[in-house]
């Protein structure tokens, strides 16, 4: 799992601002109004450098204790060192960090949680690892918020005939087989939602969306050539149209004319009664 995950701290906050307009802000408030027992123990699974602690603390009640699981321990030891949002009071809230691989989550892990939530995390998983946070989830019978799971819709604008192609392989590269274990890809979020719904607790989904343009060139360049890469790695066939590809695109963001439409969906799931 851990090759998998990798990714750099420079990149996760290049894209902190854009994740957080785009998660769903009800789905948050709704998960908000359900936590009354304080002090809250919040447990952020694959929580990186902490951006989802840093957009979500702000909109839920204090007292809050946030729990940070990673494997990455350099990315959340600079979480828990970091500046520290407020809660809704205005008051600080408490860190402690968890080193550890998400697919040896258990049930214990959450003891006493109240909430847990998650980001961009279910679409880089294997269906065991999402069963194992499902069941653990399950376990602690709390809210739990998962956001940013990317569904595979990407649109560009201005289009251009490869686009299609390069969708196709990168969704592809996505549920690859690497390292003995096969991730979901885009089908992460569909199936987490149908494990909770299976144990008879309720499920909303909101549709979010990256929209990337002039206003975020370096993202947007760096969105495209990852995006670009990973499809490459999938389909080397495409290496053919890459070169000129990637030089149109390149000139569209130059002059900030390239926008692109990535689709995510978040969820929110909590028990019945």
């Amino acid at each position: 799992m851990t090759a998998i995950l990798e990714v750099s701290s420079e990149w996760l906050s290049l894209r902190e601002p854009e994740d957080a307009a785009a998660r769903s802000r009800d789905l948050a408030l709704a998960a908000a109004e359900m936590l009354q027992q304080k002090p809250l123990n919040i447990h952020d699974l694959g929580s990186g450098t902490g951006s989802m602690m840093r957009w979500l603390a702000p909109l839920l009640p204090g007292q809050q204790t946030w729990t940070l699981h990673d494997w990455n321990s350099d990315l959340i030891e600079q979480a828990a060192g970091g500046i520290r949002p407020l809660d809704r009071d205005n008051d600080p809230i408490s860190v402690c960090i968890q080193p550890g691989d998400l697919a040896d989550l258990r049930p214990a892990d959450l003891h006493e949680a109240s909430l847990v939530t998650a980001s961009a995390l279910l679409d880089v998983l294997t269906v065991d690892e999402i069963q194992a946070i499902v069941d653990a989830c399950l376990s602690a019978r709390c809210p739990t918020l998962l956001t940013l799971s990317v569904t595979g819709d990407v649109q560009l604008s201005p289009a251009d005939e490869r686009d299609a192609a390069f969708q196709r392989a990168f969704n592809a590269h996505q549920v690859r087989e690497a390292a003995t274990r096969r991730q979901v890809g885009r089908h992460g979020a569909a199936i987490a939602k149908r494990l909770f719904a299976d144990a008879g607790w309720h499920v909303r989904s909101s549709t979010t969306t990256w929209r990337l343009d002039h206003d975020r060139p370096r993202l947007l360049a760096e969105w495209f050539e990852g995006w670009v890469d990973a499809s490459l790695e999938c389909d080397a066939e495409l290496r053919a149209e890459a070169a000129g590809y990637r030089r149109r695109r390149a000139a569209e963001i130059e002059r900030g004319e390239l926008t692109a439409r990535i689709r995510h969906l978040d969820l929110l799931a909590w028990p019945r009664g």
